[in-house]
C-alpha cells in the first residue's frame, strides 16, 4: 500500500530554491523557449502549410499553433523533470542534502513536480506572446478565452512532470532518459494531434491517441484559442486531473525507493 505524501509548507521551500538557481540564467534560458516555437509555427505553419488543405477550411498556421503551445509546455517540463531533475539527484546531490534537513522525500519530490509545472507555465506564456503577435497577420488568435490556456499549461505541466519524475527515479544514467523520450514523448508528440487532424486519421491512430494526455491538452488549448468550446473538453480536464493524481503517487513511492537506500 503507498502511503499518504508526506507533504509540508517546506515544499514551497524546494520550489524557491529551483526558482531561485533559474533567476540567476534566466537570459541563457529563455532563448529556446522563444525561438522553437516561433520556427515551428512559422516553419510548419506557413511553409507546409501552402501545401496543406484542411477540411474545415482553417489555415494551417491556425491549426497548429495552439498544438505547438500544449507541445512545448510538454518538452519544456519533462526536459526539467527528467534531466535537470536528475542532475540534482546523481551529480550534485541536491535531493540528498535536501533530504537530510526537515524537509521530507515527499516534500522534495513534489517542490520538484510543481517547479517543472512552472517551468511548463513559463513556456506557455511565452508561446500565448507569440502568438498574440502573429494574430494581426494570421488571425491565430480568435478568443480572449486564450488567457485560460495559462492554467490548462499549469494544471498539464503537473501531469508531464509528473511522468517525467516517474522516468527518472528509474533510469541509472541520464542518457537512458532517452529511452522515455523516444518510447513515451516522441509519440505523443506526432499523435497527439499537434500536427494533423486525428478526425482524419485512421480508426486505430484515433483509439490509440485517446490514451495519450497530450492529446486531451491539445484539445483543450485549440478550443480556447479559437473559442469553440465543446462539452468533452470537460471529459479532458478530468481525464488529465485523474492520470496526474494517478502519476504523482506512483513517483512519490518509486522517488521513495530510490532515495531511501
Amino acid at each position: 500500500m503507498i502511503a499518504a505524501p508526506d507533504v509540508s509548507y517546506r515544499t514551497f521551500k524546494v520550489w524557491q530554491r529551483n526558482r531561485d538557481v533559474f533567476m540567476h540564467i534566466w537570459k541563457a534560458e529563455m532563448i529556446w523557449p522563444v525561438f522553437e516555437p516561433l520556427i515551428v509555427m512559422l516553419g510548419l505553419g506557413l511553409g507546409l502549410g501552402k501545401f496543406v488543405e484542411l477540411e474545415s477550411g482553417q489555415e494551417y498556421i491556425q491549426f497548429i499553433a495552439p498544438g505547438t503551445m500544449a507541445a512545448f509546455v510538454m518538452w519544456g517540463t519533462i526536459a526539467e523533470a527528467g534531466w535537470a531533475s536528475y542532475n540534482r539527484m546523481e551529480n550534485q546531490k541536491t535531493f540528498a542534502a535536501m533530504i537530510a534537513t526537515p524537509v521530507s522525500i515527499d516534500d522534495v519530490i513534489t517542490g520538484e513536480v510543481i517547479w517543472a509545472a512552472t517551468k511548463g507555465l513559463i513556456s506557455a506564456v511565452y508561446i500565448v506572446i507569440v502568438s498574440l503577435l502573429l494574430t494581426p497577420f494570421w488571425d491565430i488568435v480568435q478568443s480572449p478565452l486564450v488567457i485560460f490556456v495559462l492554467p490548462v499549461a499549469l494544471m498539464s505541466g503537473l501531469m508531464f512532470a509528473c511522468m517525467a519524475l516517474l522516468a527518472t527515479s528509474f533510469v541509472s544514467s541520464v542518457s537512458q532518459l532517452a529511452y522515455f523520450v523516444s518510447l513515451v514523448i516522441m509519440p505523443m508528440f506526432w499523435v497527439g494531434g499537434v500536427f494533423f487532424p486525428l478526425e482524419e486519421m485512421p480508426d486505430g491512430v484515433q483509439f490509440a491517441s485517446w490514451f495519450m494526455p497530450l492529446r486531451h491538452v491539445v484539445d483543450i488549448q485549440r478550443g480556447l484559442v479559437s473559442g469553440d468550446m465543446q462539452w468533452s473538453m470537460l471529459g479532458d480536464v478530468a481525464w488529465i486531473a485523474v492520470v496526474t493524481l494517478v502519476l504523482y503517487r506512483a513517483v512519490l513511492w518509486s522517488m521513495r525507493r530510490r532515495l531511501i537506500k
